[in-house]
C-alpha cells in the first residue's frame, strides 16, 4: 500500500516539475536560448522531488531544536537527506509484497559444550514506512548468522495496539522457522512502541532482547493528540499521551531489562531527544545522525549486531520449544 502511494507520489511530483520546467523552457526560448531550454523540462522533473525532501528535512530539523554542536547539526541534515533519498525515493516505493526470512536457522544442538546459534530477529518499522527501511540492517544481521524476518505494518493509521497482531503472527512464523525458543525484537520509531504494545499483551517469555532506535517512549511534539482521529497511532505519539502513560504503567523492571535503546540528539522527528529514556532499560547515545539515518547508519548497526550476538544475551535462545 505505502509502496503504492509513494510511486504516485513522486510520479505527480515529477510531472509537476516538468511542466515548471517547460514554462522555464519557454522563457528560456523566447529569451533566444532554444538548445538550452530544453534541458529544463528534464532538470526539473527530477529536482523537485528532490528539492520538496531537503526542504522538509530541513524545516523538521530547525523545528526539533537538535542539539549538539553546529557540525554535527549539519553532519545530521546531509545524512538524513541522503538516508531519506536512499529509503523513500529508491528503496520502500519499490518494495515487494513479501518480505523473507533470511537465512534459516539448523535446528539447535544438544551439545552443551556448542556455541548458542544467532537469535533470530524480527525487525518493525515506524510510522509512514515499510520494511525496506531494513535493507542495511537485515543485511548485516543476516551475515553475522541470523534469521531474519522484516514485517509490513498495515494499514498505516490505525491503534498501535492493532499491530501487536501482526507481531505475534511474526514471532510465531520466525520461531517456528528457526527452530529457536527466543526472538530479539528491533524496532524504529514507532516501531520501538508496537513492539511494547505487543509486550503487554502477549508477554516477554519468548523475548531474548529489545532494541529501540529513535523511537518515542513518551511521544513527540512533532506530532498532537488531535491527530488522532484521522491518524490514531500518531495521536498515540503524542508527548506524554494517555497511552504512552498506560503503556509505561503495564511494564515490570523484568520487561524493562530486556530493553536497549539507542537515540541520537539531533533526531528530527522524535523529540525531546533526551526524554526517550525508560526506567531501567540500557540507553546508547549517538550523536550527528537523524532520524530515519538510524537504519543505516553503519556504527549503529554495527553496535546492534553487537547487542544482539550470543554471547552479550543474558541466557541461550537456541533451545528447542
Amino acid at each position: 500500500m505505502l509502496a503504492r502511494l509513494l510511486r504516485r507520489l513522486y510520479l505527480f511530483q515529477m510531472i509537476s516539475g516538468a511542466l515548471l520546467g517547460g514554462f522555464l523552457a519557454v522563457q528560456s526560448a523566447q529569451a533566444g536560448r532554444g538548445a538550452l531550454s530544453l534541458v529544463f523540462i528534464p532538470l526539473s522533473a527530477v529536482l523537485l522531488p528532490l528539492l520538496l525532501q531537503f526542504l522538509v528535512i530541513a524545516i523538521s530539523m530547525v523545528r526539533s531544536n537538535a542539539g549538539g554542536q553546529t557540525t554535527l547539526w549539519w553532519r545530521a541534515l546531509r545524512g538524513e537527506f541522503r538516508a531519506a533519498i536512499t529509503v523513500f525515493v529508491l528503496r520502500m516505493p519499490w518494495a515487494g509484497k513479501r518480505p523473507v526470512v533470511l537465512p534459516q536457522l539448523t535446528p539447535p544442538s544438544a551439545d552443551p559444550f556448542k556455541a548458542p546459534a544467532p537469535v533470530p530477529v524480527l525487525l518493525v518499522h515506524g510510522f509512514i514506512c515499510n520494511h525496506r527501511v531494513w535493507d542495511d540492517v537485515a543485511l548485516a544481521l543476516r551475515q553475522a548468522g541470523h534469521p531474519v524476518l522484516a514485517i509490513d505494518l498495515e494499514p498505516l493509521f490505525t491503534s498501535i495496539d492493532d499491530y501487536a497482531v501482526l507481531i505475534e503472527q511474526a514471532v510465531t512464523e520466525l520461531l517456528a522457522k528457526s527452530a529457536a525458543s527466543q526472538v530479539a525484537l528491533v524496532g524504529h520509531s514507532m516501531g520501538g512502541l508496537a513492539i511494547r504494545a505487543w509486550l503487554r499483551a502477549h508477554g516477554s517469555s519468548r523475548v531474548a532482547r529489545i532494541v529501540s532506535l529513535g523511537s518515542p517512549h513518551w511521544g513527540t511534539h512533532s506530532v498532537k493528540t488531535s491527530m488522532a482521529p484521522m491518524m490514531p497511532n500518531a495521536g498515540q505519539m503524542a508527548w506524554h499521551s494517555s497511552w504512552l502513560q498506560a503503556l509505561d504503567a503495564s511494564e515490570t523492571p523484568a520487561t524493562r531489562a530486556l530493553m536497549h535503546i539507542a537515540l541520537t540528539h539531533q533526531d528530527n522527528v522524535v523529540y525531546p531527544q533526551r526524554g526517550q529514556t525508560l526506567a531501567g532499560a540500557t540507553v546508547t547515545e549517538f550523536n550527528g545522525r537523524g532520524h530515519l539515518q538510524l537504519c543505516l547508519d553503519q556504527a549503529l548497526i554495527a553496535w546492534l549486531v553487537q547487542r544482539l550476538a550470543p554471547q552479550d544475551l543474558p541466557h541461550a535462545t537456541s533451545s528447542a520449544h
